[in-house]
């Protein structure tokens, strides 16, 4: 069944090969050339219409990003660091940020980025929503408000479940020692 050894082992090497010089499988490869060929269309339809507010929005929208939000959220990010370094640490003052402080990063990226995304809705700044679609345009701050809020609670229970589940081996190691130095005591 199947191809002989002698060929199975050259596509194994051959892999092996790529993914050494490449860094990663075939198939990242041909996704990365898939996404830049849908990128490339995509651009070209878009730039079909008005060329000049496309090219303005780009450059706004990297300077934008570069001069305000980057400083903003890595200042943030260097407080939740912080926030949730270990306890002891190095004699020097530096200590290890936890792995926790990604509990606060995740769901804090994913509200921002819809706030980002939803600004002009949330924020109440479009007025002609409501005659284009027909629905109401007054609910997305609510809506925007209880998703970060169910982001971040389901954050804290991932951190409840595991440190809860993480304690169950020392729980039980703790009751063996127990049982152990009552039956040496009998």
């Amino acid at each position: 069944m199947g191809h002989p050894p002698h060929l199975r082992r050259a596509c194994v090497n051959g892999a092996i090969a790529f993914r050494r010089r490449y860094g990663a499988s075939p198939l990242h490869l041909l996704l990365v050339l898939a996404s830049f060929a849908l990128a490339a269309y995509a651009g070209v339809r878009l730039l079909k219409g008005d060329s000049l507010g496309v090219a303005l929005w780009f450059v706004g929208a990297a300077l934008l990003h570069d001069l305000v939000l980057l400083p903003l959220y890595s200042v943030t990010d260097r407080a939740a660091q912080y926030l949730f370094r270990e306890g002891a640490g190095a004699g020097d003052g530096s200590r290890p940020t936890r792995p926790s402080v990604n509990y606060v990063r995740v769901p804090a990226f994913v509200s921002g980025l819809l706030l980002l995304v939803w600004w002009p809705l949330i924020l109440r700044r479009v007025g002609h929503y409501t005659a284009a679609t027909g629905l109401p345009a007054d609910v997305f701050l609510g809506h925007w408000l209880l998703i970060t809020a169910a982001l971040f609670a389901a954050s804290a229970a991932t951190v409840v479940v595991r440190r809860l589940h993480a304690l169950g081996p020392r729980r039980r190691a703790e009751r063996r020692r127990r049982r152990e130095a009552r039956k040496a005591a009998e």
